[in-house]
């Protein structure tokens, strides 16, 4: 799967890390976005990880990020422009972080 995270308005400087089935992207050394084959993961607040995962089946908890992020089945069920503003959220998440 492709997704292009820098044409994610929001999104200044970040690193890329390819491992074996999986690309990891990290602003200041954190991770905020994991690309799988058929799924993306990403760093969230658990009140809205909790109402996504009951409003979309195709959003459940993280396996990177456990209870503080959702992995995404790319299915078409959540429009780009809300999966955009996740990946924003996420990566302003990790930005924060120390």
């Amino acid at each position: 799967m492709v997704y292009d995270v820098s044409k994610v308005s929001g999104i200044e400087e970040f690193a890329e890390k390819k491992e074996k089935e999986r690309t990891l992207y990290l602003v200041n050394e954190k991770v905020f976005l994991v690309v799988n084959k058929n799924t993306i993961e990403l760093r969230s607040d658990s009140k809205l990880s909790k109402f996504l995962a009951e409003k979309y089946e195709s959003v459940m908890m993280s396996r990177y990020f456990g209870r503080g992020g959702i992995e995404i089945v790319m299915s078409g069920q959540l429009e780009d422009s809300e999966i955009d503003d996740l990946v924003r959220l996420s990566y302003n998440l990790s930005k924060e972080m120390e």
